[in-house]
């Protein structure tokens, strides 16, 4: 049984997944390109596999017809965007996720980016770099009304951390109505900070959104770039309606945008679940449930 990679950094934590594969008798190969893989690459690095250990490489219809081998695909993520799943199913092809285990690693990235945002961390360190000794004054998270915007797991674990530190918690979730405390439109008028944590593709901060901001907003994406349109917020970070913005879910990477011209824009490649225990977790589940679904 043959099974390929897509996710370019497997097994670099720990090689206990790796093992695990091969005393199964299964024959393992890994991305050769170390970064995501295109359609037309993908699809032909999975000619004669039976299982996928997939990353955020395109899967659709077209890339299963020509794949006729293909019988389970194992997202190691929570995303499942970049899998058409409808058409996995009419293929009869299972599909999975790892749901819980980025939990942690990706609310204490979210922490970390509003902690360096309100103290200055990144503008301090490259005035110092620079030869500029300049001190700024800040902000405390206590205090500060966050609009969390999807109360999944990761919504509710960035809530937990944050009111701990004294923020003043909002929820808005669409398809939790029982857990939202307010609307989109009442939580955006009313936060100093948004942090962003809903699933799906649909655009949620659009153009008209920014309007209804406070100025001077913070806002935080760990989900997906296609969340908040671009051109808006880049509008927004320029005219200071929006005082920061971090961003590690962006809209096409690697990122060539245009908010790389904004200093108040903090880019981040894709990292909140770059944890040597986080990866592990994510990997270990993914493998399990490629197993459990290949039958082995």
């Amino acid at each position: 049984m043959k099974v390929v990679v897509g996710a370019s950094s497997f097994g670099e934590g720990s090689q206990e997944v790796i093992r695990i594969l091969e005393e199964k008798g299964i024959t393992l190969v890994k991305n050769p390109y170390g970064r995501r893989m295109g359609k037309e690459e993908i699809t032909e690095f999975l000619q004669g596999a039976d299982g996928l250990l997939a990353g955020l490489e395109p899967l659709d219809e077209d890339v299963f017809q020509k794949c006729p081998d293909l019988k389970a695909i194992a997202r190691i993520g929570i995303g499942m965007d970049n899998v058409d799943r409808q058409a996995a199913e009419q293929y009869g092809i299972k599909v999975s996720n790892t749901p819980k285990a980025p939990t942690e690693a990706v609310a204490e990235m979210t922490l970390t980016a509003l902690l360096c945002i309100c103290h200055n961390l990144i503008s301090a360190d490259r005035n110092v770099h620079n030869g500029i000794w300049k001190k700024e004054i800040g902000r405390s998270v206590r205090g500060l009304r966050v609009l969390v915007i999807g109360y999944g797991n990761i919504g509710k674990e960035t809530a937990r951390l944050m009111e701990g530190m004294g923020a003043e918690i909002m929820v808005y979730d669409k398809f939790r109505e029982e857990v939202s405390t307010c609307s989109l439109e009442e939580g955006i008028k009313n936060a100093d900070v948004i942090s962003l944590h809903a699933s799906g593709k649909d655009e949620i901060i659009t153009r008209e959104m920014f309007r209804h901001m406070r100025d001077g907003v913070i806002l935080l994406n760990s989900a997906r770039g296609g969340l908040v349109q671009e051109q808006a917020l880049y509008e927004a970070l320029k005219s200071g309606k929006v005082s920061a913005f971090w961003g590690d879910a962006l809209w096409q990477e690697p990122y060539d945008g245009i908010l790389r011209e904004c200093e108040n824009a903090v880019l981040t490649p894709h990292i909140c679940t770059y944890t040597k225990s986080c990866r592990e977790h994510m990997e270990m589940q993914a493998v399990e449930n490629l197993l459990r679904d290949l039958g082995v």
